[in-house]
């Protein structure tokens, strides 16, 4: 069966973004008010082959743990449907 997998890899909200910092800075130049926090991460989509649900959710979780974020500074979440 196939899967899409859609994941999001956020900083830890205890550290230090400085790349949300400077966004969030600049807003007023772009006449953007009211805009006090901007935290950036990355979003990935994965398709995927696997038995089933369960078999799919494991592989999305050793990816993400393995290769796809850094554990830590930064923390994940994820969705998988069916294709």
């Amino acid at each position: 069966m196939k899967f899409k997998a859609e994941i999001n890899v956020m900083p830890h909200k205890e550290l230090l973004d400085p790349q949300g910092k400077t966004v969030a800075k600049n807003m007023k130049n772009i006449n953007l008010a009211g805009v006090e926090d901007v935290r950036i991460g990355k979003r990935i989509e994965m398709m995927l082959e696997a038995d089933n649900m369960d078999s799919a959710n494991e592989k999305v979780e050793f990816a993400c743990k393995k290769l796809l974020s850094n554990m830590v500074m930064e923390f994940y979440t994820y969705e998988v449907k069916p294709a």
